[in-house]
């Protein structure tokens, strides 16, 4: 999906680790200009039960917005709740947007 809906190839992806900041504001930058949209959403992360593969803990998000401002911030729940942390992810994620352009 990475690659066939945001156009981020391996090039793109050196030196970077999915599941941080860096890596969120690139998804939220690329959305935003692949939809030639005034802002962008990005986030990456582990929902659980479990971690994921790059060492993240189950609770753990980046969340980033990309438009006339930029902001990325990270998010960690401390919980293995799978729906609770999709939840918890896609609430900061709105306060993040409204926070940003409300500005």
């Amino acid at each position: 999906s990475r690659s066939a809906l945001l156009g981020i190839g391996d090039a793109d992806m050196q030196g970077l680790r999915p599941s941080t900041e860096a890596y969120s504001a690139l998804i939220a930058g690329r959305i935003r200009e692949r939809l030639g949209a005034s802002w962008g959403i990005g986030e990456t992360g582990a929902a659980g039960p479990t971690g994921n593969r790059y060492g993240d803990a189950a609770g753990h998000t980046c969340i980033a917005v990309s438009g006339p401002i930029q902001r990325a911030i990270t998010l960690e729940t401390g919980s293995a709740d799978r729906r609770a942390n999709m939840e918890a992810f896609a609430k900061r994620a709105l306060e993040l947007i409204a926070e940003v352009v409300a500005r």
